[in-house]
């Protein structure tokens, strides 16, 4: 059986450093998501996008 959870990459906005992988629903998300997340490289909470 095929899950439904996609495993994606999140990029920091400000900085292009990819800091985390996570999971996501195919299905109740199919566009692109958005986290605010900490950023070690530049020591502040920033919008993090997913990238694959």
């Amino acid at each position: 059986m095929a899950s439904n959870r996609d495993q994606i990459t999140l990029e920091c906005t400000r900085c292009k450093e990819r800091n985390y992988s996570t999971t996501k629903n195919k299905r109740k998300h199919p566009q692109r998501v958005e986290y605010k997340k900490y950023c070690p490289r530049c020591d502040a909470h920033t919008e993090h996008k997913e990238t694959r």
